[in-house]
């Protein structure tokens, strides 16, 4: 690969240069480094371009048409990687929650047993089977502030069979519940 030759006076100028060229990208870009990089960049490709310009002064004219291309070029490229990491955070998201709400639903249904039944039945069927609380309240043939109550006091229910069987981890928010076996053989 052959080597470009460069025109020493037109590498002067642009080095001469470097802080205004430096100070056109922060104004344009989020931050200091990244206006760094796009200037390295563009450093570059001017050098290996020296050679074909004959005027020094219009070597910084065609420089700053250079950045505001390589402006151009950065804001696209970060544009499309944007799309692209968002499109993925949220699969990687939604997976994510599909499967911690899979864990969460698991440690809770293997409690329910040791709930009165009237409680467990509403966990399931409100919390678990997402389930509107009119409906339930109808199926029940109870009114709908009569399963507001009662399902309040089976979410209570629950939390202090959660806060028996897995300890801490509940009281603290950790949704590891790796407490070993069945959450039921902790409880007393």
């Amino acid at each position: 690969m052959r080597v470009a030759e460069t025109n020493p006076a037109i590498v002067g100028a642009l080095v001469e240069n470097h802080r205004r060229f430096l100070a056109f990208l922060e104004r344009r870009v989020s931050d200091r480094a990244e206006a760094e990089d796009i200037l390295q960049a563009a450093f570059v490709r001017g050098i290996e371009k020296s050679a074909s310009i004959r005027d020094t002064e219009s070597a910084v004219a065609w420089f700053y048409r250079l950045l505001r291309n390589a402006l151009v070029d950065h804001y696209r490229r970060s544009g499309t990687e944007r799309r692209m990491f968002s499109a993925d955070a949220t699969e990687v998201s939604a997976a994510y929650q599909t499967e911690i709400r899979g864990e969460i639903c698991a440690c809770i249904r293997s409690l329910l047993p040791a709930l009165k039944a009237e409680y467990a039945e509403m966990i399931q069927r409100v919390d678990l089977n997402e389930e509107p609380l009119a409906g339930v309240a109808s199926a029940l043939c109870i009114t709908t502030n009569n399963a507001t109550v009662r399902l309040h006091r089976a979410r209570v229910a629950l939390k202090k069979r959660l806060q028996r069987s897995c300890g801490t981890c509940a009281t603290h928010g950790c949704l590891d519940c790796g407490c070993g076996g069945s959450p039921l053989s902790h409880l007393p």
